[in-house]
């Protein structure tokens, strides 16, 4: 019988283990399923984009995985026995709801990735809006569609997906009165450069900042702080982070107490051999042994981790030992402008950064890049006589540089 290899999940992480996997195992000797809820890939870190007006290039799940021996189930993961090794869906086959069904497996690669996360602040499940899934950027889409001019839009959270989902909506509607609520100061972590040209920007933009300030109720027509101040706000739109899908904590998974799955250097599951976990649902240390932080270029290399690990253990080849660091961190401001800050291998900002508008080029170039990985699971493999193309060069870039 064909070794039987299980992907939950089919966002960058998990798309990439898939065909990485495919492409490293022979057809005869494991079968190779991809479970994911939606028929498309879906370019997260585009997703304020999307929000803002923009039209995105459909990525069907089908296409991109014909021809490489991948199965590809559309279902919905309800739950998973690491003890009997199965994985129960709902819906299967082509349509989405269509009843439940058992998956048994010899590896689990578990790459369910995570979601918005509310931080349990009074308001925002009900008010606000969230861009850290297709389904929320085309709910705020449409709510930021009816608004009228001069109308306030409040983004929560003053991290990478804040400064783009408010740069993003301010180019887009300028017709619209747009605020940043942070935590800490505006782009504090980054280089004094990398700070004078967020703050030229968001002065262009005319986004208004709100420093130092926590937010603690949302309503529907209003943000409260813990000084109590109240900012309007016809839109909310919350990016204070994420939080892991809950299904791996109530496994017997030895995950953290964020939800995330410990794993060891080769994304292999501590408690559980025969499940392996990437992206923002694993537990990876870097350097220095801090924890990465979720983003996509900390998981495309945990993803070629885990799938080299798995052949290699299939197959009695070398077990892969490459350390993950950081070499950037890309930012995009709208279409115009961009922030390449460079930072140490534990991602710490150096004086070094790069602005305007080639950095938002470079940006882009990371995103296109990033998808294209997707799709061509060959990076990262023994070099062959090829030329070296610029998409692959830009998917290169995708792992230097956090989205």
């Amino acid at each position: 019988m064909r070794h039987r290899i299980i992907v939950l999940g089919a966002g960058y992480t998990g798309a990439i283990a898939a065909g990485r996997l495919a492409r490293r195992l022979r057809r005869e000797d494991v079968a190779i399923t991809l479970v994911n809820a939606e028929p498309d890939f879906v370019e997260r870190v585009r997703m304020h984009q999307l929000a803002a007006g923009q039209d995105l290039k459909p990525r069907p799940l089908s296409e991109m995985f014909a021809g490489t021996g991948v199965e590809l189930r559309l279902a919905r993961v309800t739950g998973v026995d690491v003890d009997r090794r199965t994985v129960t869906v709902a819906g299967t086959g082509t349509e989405a709801g269509a009843g439940t069904e058992e998956l048994a497996y010899d590896t689990l690669v578990y790459a369910l990735g995570s979601g918005w996360n509310a931080q349990g602040v009074p308001g925002t499940a009900e008010h606000a809006y969230e861009i850290a899934s297709r389904p929320g950027a085309l709910r705020l889409r449409e709510r930021l569609a009816r608004l009228d001019t001069g109308q306030t839009v409040v983004v929560v959270g003053g991290g990478l997906t804040g400064l783009e989902a408010a740069t993003e909506i301010a180019e887009a509607r300028p017709d619209l009165d747009v605020a940043l609520v942070a935590r800490g100061g505006l782009g504090d972590w980054l280089s004094p450069k990398g700070r004078e040209h967020l703050r030229k920007v968001f002065g262009k933009l005319g986004i208004t900042v709100h420093e130092h300030a926590v937010v603690t109720g949302v309503g529907a027509d209003r943000v409260t702080t813990a000084e109590g101040e109240v900012i309007p706000a016809a839109v909310t739109v919350w990016t204070t982070g994420f939080a892991v899908h809950p299904i791996a904590e109530a496994t017997a998974l030895e995950v953290t107490g964020t939800g995330q799955i410990v794993v060891d250097g080769t994304m292999r599951s501590v408690s559980h051999p025969d499940v392996y976990a990437v992206g923002d649902a694993a537990m990876v240390t870097g350097p220095g042994d801090k924890p990465l932080r979720m983003s996509c270029a900390s998981g495309t290399p945990t993803a070629w981790q885990a799938a080299d690990a798995i052949a290699a253990r299939l197959t009695g080849g070398k077990l892969p030992d490459v350390p993950i660091r950081y070499f950037n961190q890309c930012i995009s401001l709208g279409r115009k402008e961009g922030l390449i800050q460079y930072v140490t291998a534990d991602d710490r900002a150096v004086r070094a950064a790069l602005t305007g508008r080639l950095a938002a080029v470079y940006k882009e170039l990371v995103c296109k890049g990033a998808a294209w990985s997707v799709a061509n699971p060959t990076l990262g493999l023994p070099a062959r006589r090829r030329r070296v193309t610029r998409e692959e060069a830009a998917a290169r870039s995708a792992v230097k540089a956090p989205a």
